[in-house]
């Protein structure tokens, strides 16, 4: 089911507009033992004291100064064309790693997207968000990355990645939520480059080291979610929305 408000129907069971104490013992550590780099803005939310614990970078990045960013701001400053797509990728991700217990700080996605400034110009954002600690087998806290990428081009389909022990189910399981999007993951993109090169099923199969029914399913279902009817065609789409280079 599509995410319905102002940010996804899991997810603001967990998230607070609370911003981080920066004077405080632990966001000083981070701030001493986290590398930033330019034009980069980096959160730590804690889901065990509902609230920021540290934020540094906002006010470069989207002109929120790091002692007022919070949780739910972030999340629901998303351009309004991306945000649909970014509620519902929060929503099965958190959904996914809460029902893990082991290596949970090994988990994470990618997404691509345009973020409004305070000032309300648009922000393109490559931004990467993870477990950063857990205990006993749950998520303690997250970690968010924010990176201006001004050579992203954005086309009309929005693109993610997932990464984690379990990164095929992981993908698998976004690619459920996300179908109705149009969205494409890293390992739909790879396997469509390789077809893009003139490669067979079989030889992509080969390529990946994954099997021939793994290749069908990365780019059968590209046909119905883009509404293709053919390879060629899918290729084609893919050139005229910024998939491929």
């Amino acid at each position: 089911m599509k995410s319905k408000g102002n940010f996804g129907d899991y997810s603001r069971n967990f998230i607070t507009d609370v911003p981080a104490d920066l004077k405080d013992e632990q966001s000083l550590f981070f701030e001493q033992t986290i590398p930033r780099f330019a034009e980069e803005a980096i959160y730590i939310y804690s889901f065990k004291e509902n609230r920021m614990i540290f934020a540094s970078g906002w006010e470069e990045v989207v002109g929120y100064r790091d002692d007022e960013i919070n949780m739910l701001a972030i999340v629901n400053m998303s351009a309004p064309e991306f945000a649909p797509f970014s509620h519902d990728l929060n929503d099965k991700a958190l959904q996914f790693i809460h029902n893990k217990t082991e290596d949970l700080e090994k988990y994470s996605f990618t997404i691509e997207l345009k973020k409004i400034h305070k000032n309300g110009s648009e922000v393109p954002i490559s931004a990467r968000v993870g477990v950063f600690s857990s205990e006993n087998g749950k998520i303690e806290s997250i970690i968010g990355r924010f990176q201006i990428n001004r050579s992203l081009i954005f086309g009309k389909i929005m693109r993610y990645a997932a990464y984690g022990p379990d990164k095929e189910k992981f993908e698998e399981e976004l690619n459920k939520i996300l179908f109705y999007h149009l969205a494409i993951s890293n390992k739909e993109k790879e396997a469509l480059s390789l077809v893009a090169k003139g490669y067979s099923f079989k030889e992509i199969a080969h390529e990946l080291g994954v099997s021939h029914s793994a290749i069908e399913k990365r780019i059968i279902p590209l046909y119905k979610r883009f509404d293709v009817k053919s390879l060629t065609h899918l290729v084609s789409f893919a050139y005229d929305n910024n998939i491929l280079p």
